[in-house]
């Protein structure tokens, strides 16, 4: 997939012009995907790139001083994007200058003239541009081909990245999991730690979220994925993990600022550092807890481990 993340640098042409989908698509949900699903389907039949047009950050971050911690990161929704068949991902900057411009404007100067868009694939509440002037109605007037996606619906509620948000903030996964299609995943770039996990005998990677909204803290039962790009992704088969999300109470020194996302990846040996992980949370097994010792400690690692391996065989 090819990613621009400069939009006044010449843009890659494609020779038959790109269909184009634009919005934060913060989770990817099944809401999202059915609209990367007919944006293919789309460029398909005009043997156009499927192409996406996001954005680096939330723009409610200059919108409102603030913004939702995102159910997928930047990198994490690019991966998503790749596996649903996009072929051109423009993440912009959302700031000072972009805000400003008049919708008319940014379709005609950039998504026409630059990105050579022959047709638009959106959300039925689409909105972009300065005071979000920029809908499905304003490019349908400008005559351009426009597909509208509607509204998705999971039982009686309506799919949304907030109500997504919501209930992985509750805790309630396999509600999350339903509005998004798949299970509930994080996506984080391994870093150094303080490899006490390895002096216990149960190593651990040490996840950096990059701002991901992640389960509430406790013990956690997980499948991960190791993604390699060499230089396209590779998505290597999974692998039984236990998490553990929180503060560490029973290790001694100063307590971290956020919680630590820690997983012990089982029968896995290698170096991790620098890779990217995707991380499926299948179960809860327990709170986390304040332990007597590091002996003690040991053993309910060991003990945690042994019901992941039950309930992922299970599951």
């Amino acid at each position: 997939m090819i990613l621009t993340t400069d939009r006044t640098a010449p843009l890659p042409r494609a020779p038959n012009g790109s269909v184009v989908s634009i919005g934060v698509f913060d989770g990817v949900h099944l809401g999202h995907q059915e609209i990367l699903a007919r944006n293919c389907k789309r460029a398909r039949a005009l043997k156009a790139r499927a192409t996406v047009v996001t954005f680096q950050d939330h723009p409610k971050r200059l919108l409102l001083g603030r913004a939702p911690r995102t159910l997928t990161s930047l990198e994490h929704r690019l991966e998503l994007f790749r596996r649903a068949g996009i072929e051109h991902t423009v993440a912009l900057s959302f700031d000072e200058e972009l805000r400003a411009i008049h919708a008319p404007r940014f379709v005609t100067d950039f998504l026409v003239e630059n990105l050579d868009a022959r047709a638009f694939v959106l959300g039925f509440d689409s909105k972009f541009g300065r005071d979000r002037e920029g809908t499905p109605e304003l490019l349908m007037q400008m005559g351009l081909d426009v597909e509208v996606v509607g509204q998705v619906q999971v039982g009686e509620r309506a799919v949304s990245s907030t109500a997504i948000r919501e209930a992985v903030e509750l805790g309630d996964l396999a509600g999350a999991a339903r509005m998004l299609g798949r299970p509930v995943a994080v996506y984080g770039e391994v870093v150094q730690g303080d490899h006490l996990g390895r002096e216990l005998g149960f190593p651990t990677a040490n996840l950096d979220l990059h701002h991901e909204l992640r389960p509430p803290n406790g013990v956690w039962a997980c499948r991960a994925r190791r993604v390699r790009y060499t230089p396209e992704p590779v998505v290597e088969r999974a692998l039984d993990a236990v998490t553990n999300i929180g503060f560490r109470p029973t290790i001694t020194g100063e307590k971290p600022v956020s919680p630590r996302v820690e997983v012990h990846l089982l029968d896995f040996e290698g170096d991790l550092y620098g890779q990217y992980i995707e991380l499926e949370f299948v179960a809860f097994l327990r709170e986390e807890q304040r332990f007597p010792s590091l002996e003690a400690l040991k053993a309910q690692i060991a003990r945690d481990v042994l019901r992941a391996r039950e309930v992922l065989a299970q599951s």
